[in-house]
């Protein structure tokens, strides 16, 4: 995609990274074409086989290391991965939360126990992930949580709700984000995973009816008495899920953004695409100063996110992001993308409010981000106080 031409850093022009661009593209062209994406809208969910596809591709467990039994990449394929989908319109597959979220904290935290006995799993599609943070009374405040794991002999049992969770008709791996000491705060939180195949207790609600990303199921999840093991304790020990999400979080807001400016990309294209063969009194749309200088705008506001962004993941690659940049990125960015697909909306008139156009499909899913991963407000108040 040649819309922003600034060109890209140099860690990301590497021979390899290019090359695996390439065919991350053909292989959504295969198996997520427009018609495809339109079937996972209507059915509220990717078909449960793409899960398997993927991971027979390669693209599971991109960035885990090889000792892990990973694919021996590291976030940059998770960036191509990224932009691929959201240039392609894909992005309603939630193979990057999976890989980019949800694995990282087995490799990251997790017991060699762990590590051998879920990420083989995860790599194939046999597993397919979800962490559980958000509940019904408790959003961006991860310190509100109720839900509970309570150990009990060997193991412990788990009492709570969760809502707003990706993949959670389909997942099978849950992170779930729980109270093992309900009495000492953050101190008392713990990651703790329950596989939900046979489990007595696990319920799904609803898959949500959302306004945008119809094609990804978001569901509630209920855990009632659920009897877990006392080794699906991340890292094995308790109290540690507050200090693991804090060190994670950092790049999912990252995510957040990279897919934010690959969704506007996508818009610019297409706005570009129509008002190059709309017309209107004699002339088409692109002739008229007005589009001329709203293009420019968004070509100019695009242009500059994606060389934040850009410098972002160089920091990240390095170790070096911190949670008040990777903040800023989220926020910013995500309110960028939320205003420029406004305007790209608005030059296609009212075909821009018909469904069938992707600018309304791509408008309808911006909204969300600016509210996942911590509300824009909650991003605002993480970099204020580091003033």
């Amino acid at each position: 995609m040649n819309v922003i031409d600034t060109p890209s850093p140099d860690f990301m022009l590497e021979e390899d990274i290019v090359m695996f661009s390439d065919s991350v593209g053909k292989w959504i062209d295969e198996h997520a074409p427009p018609e495809a994406v339109q079937s996972w809208i209507a059915n509220s969910s990717v078909p449960r086989d793409l899960w398997n596809k993927a991971g027979e591709a390669g693209l599971l467990g991109l960035s885990m290391p090889e000792e892990d039994g990973g694919m021996g990449g590291d976030y940059r394929h998770e960036v191509v991965l990224m932009r691929q989908l959201g240039w392609k319109g894909a992005d309603h597959f939630g193979i990057s939360l999976h890989n980019a979220i949800v694995a990282p904290y087995i490799w990251h935290y997790g017991t060699p126990e762990q590590k051998e006995r879920w990420l083989p799993r995860l790599l194939t599609g046999e597993l397919v992930g979800a962490i559980a943070m958000t509940e019904p009374g408790a959003g961006s405040d991860l310190q509100g949580i109720k839900t509970t794991a309570i150990k009990s002999g060997n193991g412990y049992v788990v009492n709570g709700s969760k809502t707003f969770i990706t993949n959670g008709q389909l997942a099978n791996f849950i992170i779930v984000v729980a109270k093992t000491d309900p009495t000492a705060g953050a101190k008392g939180t713990s990651l703790i995973v329950v596989e939900t195949d046979g489990a007595e207790g696990f319920e799904r609600g609803r898959n949500l009816h959302k306004i945008g990303m119809e094609g990804n199921d978001t569901s509630e999840l209920f855990f009632n008495d659920v009897k877990v093991p006392g080794e699906n304790i991340i890292g094995g020990g308790e109290g540690q899920g507050f200090i693991q999400l804090m060190q994670q979080l950092p790049q999912e807001r990252l995510n957040i953004a990279i897919q934010g400016i690959a969704a506007a990309e996508r818009g610019l294209q297409e706005t570009l695409a129509y008002v190059k063969q709309r017309k209107a009194f004699g002339k088409t749309v692109l002739e008229f100063q007005n589009t001329q200088f709203k293009l420019a705008e968004v070509k100019t506001k695009l242009t500059v996110a994606r060389v934040f962004v850009d410098h972002c993941i160089g920091l990240h690659l390095k170790g070096q992001l911190d949670a008040v940049t990777a903040s800023m990125a989220k926020y910013w960015v995500t309110d960028i993308q939320g205003e420029t697909l406004d305007e790209m909306l608005q030059l296609h008139g009212g075909y821009g409010y018909m469904n069938e156009y992707p600018i309304a499909q791509l408008y309808k899913d911006a909204r969300v981000q600016r509210i996942y991963g911590g509300t824009n407000e909650i991003m605002k108040v993480l970099i204020a106080r580091s003033l």
